[in-house]
């Protein structure tokens, strides 16, 4: 029997665009958002979204109201849903085991256990968050442990592919779909019943189907290759500037060869964002837990070149400006890890203007899309600073130091 009605708990980065266009691609099916904070609910009902996306809005307000809705009654939406995407935040642990690198999935935990409270029918269950390898398993243990006579789970693994800036476009026009899932009968049949939402819009040739471990371990791959690419190329802009050399013409040269391609090979102060940094410490921790020490170090390298990089990048600011900021002001034109984004999560300019507050520099940050102005971006070591911090938005009255890199755009 063809899915009608899909229930995605956490409205996100990726819950609200995910299911804005599935909905937009998908009348025949009634999707339903459902999230804790009534705050960011409300936002996704109003003119004014809580996070931007080039081509978002336009989506929801044609499928608001009509087949796409956002709510807090969470129950009623799984207790009427046949599928479940769980799309909530997986952060990296702060504290015991694994603390640091470690996924934290109490957020995930909490949804199987509201799904097994509530649903009093058959359902799948779609890992739509990155999660580290075998999540799947626990969650389903979670389901099984409380499961009611005549409830059955099947549960599949449908990572996200998405580039903030450009996810619209990256759901309407994949690369690729993964759907992991169980080699039996019934798990097969799960598969097909996802597979076929996405076939209202993305050709069958790009639906890959595998084992569910497969496919929870292709999304830290992926980001994990990204970022490895972003930390060459970051690697060889030292070279570049202690021997002459250009780096954006060594790149250009690189991303020429068709075997490697032009993609993630512009240096910049460092990649951030919600996902490679976090992925990654989570794929070291579980080459440590695997005992594979020296896979462990060889990922580490990546987030230790990531670090090196925008500490190098804060110093040559310094130096430049007489190796003294204390009193003088400057600008930081872009605060969201990248352009056409108003993410702040582990951006490059975090590190930037805390050292240069804690070398006494007086910062002006101004970013045209994102809510950057809110000290709930900050670490709580910037925190401390906050009363040096000024904003704005026009350098009339100042004479600003330009952070001309690309990712501050």
């Amino acid at each position: 029997m063809p899915i009608k009605k899909i229930c995605c708990i956490g409205a996100g980065y990726v819950g609200g665009p995910t299911c804005s266009v599935m909905a937009l691609k998908c009348p025949d099916i009634t999707v339903t958002v459902v999230d804790k904070s009534r705050e960011r609910i409300a936002q996704w009902n109003s003119e004014k979204l809580p996070i931007y996306e080039p081509g978002l809005d336009a989506v929801v307000r044609e499928c608001r109201g009509r087949n796409l809705f956002f709510s807090t009654d969470i129950e009623t939406a799984i207790r009427e849903a046949e599928l479940i995407f769980i799309s909530v935040n997986t952060p990296t642990k702060t504290f015991g085991m694994g603390k640091g690198r470690a996924a934290d999935l109490k957020y995930v935990e909490g949804a199987a256990r509201m799904i097994a409270s509530v649903a009093a029918g058959d359902k799948i269950v779609v890992e739509k968050s990155t999660v580290p390898v075998r999540a799947a398993e626990s969650v389903l243990k979670i389901l099984r442990a409380n499961n009611k006579p005549g409830v059955s789970y099947q549960i599949l693994s449908n990572p996200e592919f998405l580039a903030e800036g450009t996810a619209i476009d990256d759901l309407l026009n994949a690369d690729r779909v993964l759907i992991g899932g169980e080699d039996t009968p019934e798990g097969q049949a799960a598969i097909h019943e996802l597979s076929w939402v996405y076939e209202h819009w993305i050709p069958r040739s790009r639906i890959v189907t595998m084992n569910t471990w497969s496919s929870e371990l292709s999304k830290l791959a992926a980001n994990a290759f990204l970022a490895q690419r972003i930390s060459s190329i970051n690697s060889l802009s030292a070279v570049c500037e202690a021997t002459g050399a250009d780096v954006s013409e060594v790149a250009k040269a690189v991303g020429l060869d068709s075997r490697i391609g032009s993609k993630f090979l512009q240096a910049s102060v460092g990649f951030g964002g919600s996902c490679f940094q976090k992925d990654i410490l989570n794929l070291v921790y579980i080459c440590e837990c695997l005992n594979l020490p020296e896979v462990a170090a060889y990922w580490q390298q990546v987030i230790d070149m990531n670090e090196y990089q925008k500490s190098r990048f804060s110093e040559k600011v310094i130096e430049s400006l007489f190796n003294t900021v204390t009193g003088k002001q400057i600008a930081l034109l872009g605060f969201a890890f990248k352009k056409n984004t108003g993410d702040t999560r582990e951006s490059p300019a975090i590190h930037v203007a805390k050292t240069l507050l804690d070398e006494g520099a007086r910062l002006h940050i101004y970013d045209p899309k994102g809510k950057i102005l809110s000290f709930k971006i900050f670490s709580i070591k910037l925190m401390i600073a906050v009363d040096r911090l000024i904003t704005c938005e026009t350098s009339a009255n100042s004479k600003f130091f330009k952070m001309t890199c690309p990712i501050l755009s």
